[in-house]
């Protein structure tokens, strides 16, 4: 799997700190990135973490270039709506030689890899048969959900603290969270103080959404 963030909003922790200095002083619109000091940008950023003032992180957003995932992990993916989707097409792109995703588990099993492989080998030779008797958008309904793809995708910072809540949990699915944990890792490097307590809800708020269902990370630490 590879994740790059390849274009965000210039100065993001800066624009979403002049953002709430708007609210909450008299300074006008023409002065409001005056006397801005990076001290005024960490007390204004923790104030709004700490009121939940979130409407202010909707002014930047970031664009992720990623690769190396699976179409099972895609669908789970685009049911966070607040966002932009551009995804590789099966039907204008030819996938005789289509990669695809091994789940750890199947990994790590000898006889479930060998299942696997043999299965996946079996639907290429399928789709290439069914490519040279149809059109490839309907010789692409063979095509299996580990089949990987690539995708660019864009949120803003509030959708983003949205994700990396739900996803970056220890339960999410393995695929996305992985992905969830990449994505984290690359806006912390051009916006610190904006995704400093981003995270899993156990992170984020001390509490845990999950009930019975919970992997118990907050009892251990407790």
């Amino acid at each position: 799997m590879k994740v790059k963030l390849i274009n965000h909003t210039p100065d993001p922790d800066r624009t979403v700190a002049a953002a709430a200095r708007l609210c909450y002083s008299p300074v006008g619109a023409g002065k409001i990135m005056d006397d801005f000091t990076e001290q005024d940008i960490e007390r204004l950023l923790e104030m709004l973490v700490e009121l939940g003032h979130w409407s202010p992180t909707e002014h930047v957003s970031f664009t992720f270039a990623v690769e190396g995932v699976s179409r099972a992990m895609t669908h789970q993916l685009v049911r966070h709506r607040i966002a932009s989707y551009s995804q590789q097409s099966q039907r204008y792109v030819r996938l005789e030689e289509f990669a695809y995703i091994v789940p750890p588990s199947i990994e790590q099993d000898p006889a479930a890899l060998e299942l696997y492989r043999k299965t996946m080998d079996e639907v290429r030779a399928a789709y290439k048969q069914l490519a040279s008797m149809v059109h490839q958008e309907d010789a692409r309904y063979v095509l299996p959900n580990a089949c990987e793809t690539k995708m660019v995708l864009t949120f803003n910072c509030r959708s983003l603290y949205n994700f990396f809540e739900h996803r970056c949990c220890a339960r999410a699915q393995w695929e996305i969270r992985s992905l969830a944990n990449l994505m984290l890792a690359e806006v912390k490097k051009v916006a610190p103080l904006l995704f400093a307590k981003a995270g899993p809800a156990c992170t984020v708020r001390g509490t845990c959404p999950e009930g019975k269902m919970s992997c118990g990370r907050i009892k251990k630490n407790g």
